[in-house]
């Protein structure tokens, strides 16, 4: 399974920033949807193109973040129990302050049952 991807948008807030033509956005939010397959089941091939979620069911603002090395902040996302019940979720991504997809993520369709709580994990690596 391929990794996730930073989107062209989000390469071109980062190159912008290093050359100190921009302030680069802090990552807010995180959405997970339910868009990230194709017909047979498989997940998409992620382009970098991707200007959001094929297939969006919920997105929350980010309240914590982590940095499990010097060169990788996680962002998480809590779905409580009762929070998309019966979906089946195959597609993540991280969005800024100004509302941009700057990375995305598929994979194999997880099913989030009511009684159960998910956690959904993006780390973003330099």
């Amino acid at each position: 399974m391929a990794a996730g991807k930073i989107t062209e948008t989000g390469r071109e807030k980062l190159c912008m920033a290093h050359a100190g033509d921009a302030v680069l956005p802090k990552i807010k939010y995180m959405a997970v949807g339910n868009g990230g397959l194709d017909s047979a089941g498989n997940p998409l091939e992620i382009t970098g193109s991707e200007a959001g979620l094929y297939g969006e069911l919920l997105k929350k603002e980010l309240t914590t973040h982590t940095y499990p090395d010097n060169t990788t902040c996680r962002y998480s996302m809590r779905l409580e129990k009762h929070e998309l019940a019966g979906e089946s979720i195959s597609e993540m991504g991280l969005f800024d302050e100004e509302g941009d997809l700057v990375a995305y993520k598929n994979f194999l369709p997880k099913l989030k049952d009511a009684d159960m709580e998910f956690i959904f994990d993006m780390d973003e690596k330099f």
